[in-house]
């Protein structure tokens, strides 16, 4: 259907208000849980607690609430494999995401998905995913199922930098345009793809301006400062609730490498100082500071509590029971499906041919 013949949504939301006293110190709290739990996370890896990739939301958490905290409950989220925070900001309990880390059965994912592939569809926290991009064509069909039903939700798909740069990002920003769905795309911009920088990898290093190829709307917002965020993030939603997607690029700093075994060697000292120096909680706690919103004994307060909150989904976490093997395959197909393959690692491929018997052994010799 093209985009003449689809009448335009309308949208009966008041303009957003500017962020309050309370919803600032709320921000705040909710970046340093995030903080703290990266670091208990980065902790339990080192401790061969965590298997398989990790990656990190460290010096992202201002991004991370705002664009979550100008969310709906209904609505639905679709992030990368750099998850943590995101699941955190909705809501998903600290333990339960820890656990999953852990590959615990009281995880968020029954402990079959682990760091890069969370899934809660209570919080309608619609999973990590490990393929570059992977989660973008997904996120636009649930926004064109959304529109089809004629529903009040919108979509969030976040993604890196470097997604701009695949065939899929394209193709779904066109088809999102093309019949008017309500989704806002996500760009989390680092200035690193994996060890790669944005000028190196992309002919438009300003990667908002990629939405002009479709006639969608889009803006550049200092993804440090949370309060900024959240305001652009509800234009954003705004318009997509209203049938115009919209591209919101989000300008942060990657504290440490691509994961937790990266050891940014590519970057040079006075980069990673850089990174160090724009601290999005630092800056926020200074201007709260500043505004008498927050004193220097209730940051120590906040951070004691967050502390411990990460320490205690760790203790959650190693008391979880493991998964049986069994449930392995419970969770692959939402409906049964015809011949689905329930191999473990290591059965056949078919089964073993009888083995003659002794009997038919001594004849044959």
């Amino acid at each position: 259907m093209s985009a003449k013949a689809r009448a335009p949504r309308t949208s009966t939301r008041p303009p957003s208000p500017p962020i309050s006293d309370e919803l600032s110190q709320e921000f705040y709290r909710r970046m340093v849980m995030i903080r703290r739990f990266e670091e208990r996370a980065a902790r339990a890896y080192a401790e061969a607690k965590v298997g398989g990739y990790c990656h990190l939301n460290l010096g992202e958490e201002a991004t991370v609430v705002g664009v979550m905290g100008a969310l709906d409950d209904s609505d639905y989220v679709y992030t990368n494999y750099r998850e943590h925070g995101y699941a955190l900001a909705r809501g998903i309990a600290p333990e339960r995401i820890m656990a999953e880390l852990y590959g615990r059965s009281d995880g968020v994912s029954k402990g079959w998905g682990g760091s890069m592939h969370m899934f809660d569809i209570a919080s309608r926290f619609m999973g990590g995913y490990g393929i570059v991009g992977g989660q973008v064509p997904l996120a636009t069909g649930t926004a064109l199922a959304i529109d089809y039903r004629a529903g009040t939700e919108a979509v969030v798909c976040l993604m890196g930098d470097g997604t701009t740069n695949i065939g899929a990002f394209h193709e779904s920003l066109n088809i999102a345009a093309l019949w008017g769905l309500p989704i806002v795309y996500v760009v989390n911009n680092n200035g690193l793809g994996m060890g790669t920088t944005v000028e190196q990898s992309s002919a438009e290093p300003e990667l908002y301006k990629r939405a002009a190829s479709y006639r969608m709307p889009s803006a550049r917002v200092d993804g440090n400062d949370p309060a900024a965020v959240h305001a652009a993030m509800r234009v954003a939603l705004s318009s997509a609730r209203a049938g115009v997607p919209y591209l919101l690029e989000t300008m942060t700093g990657r504290m440490k490498g691509h994961s937790v075994v990266d050891p940014a060697r590519y970057r040079s000292a006075d980069d990673t100082a850089r990174a160090q120096a724009g601290d999005p909680i630092a800056a926020f706690a200074t201007r709260l500071l500043e505004r008498d919103l927050l004193t220097d004994d209730m940051i120590a307060e906040i951070d004691r509590e967050a502390i411990a909150r990460a320490s205690a989904a760790a203790a959650f976490a190693e008391a979880s029971p493991h998964p049986d093997v069994s449930t392995l395959f419970d969770y692959t197909y939402a409906t049964a499906v015809p011949n689905d393959s329930r191999r473990l690692p290591g059965d056949a491929l078919f089964p073993a041919p009888p083995r003659p018997s002794a009997a038919h052994t001594e004849v044959m010799a």
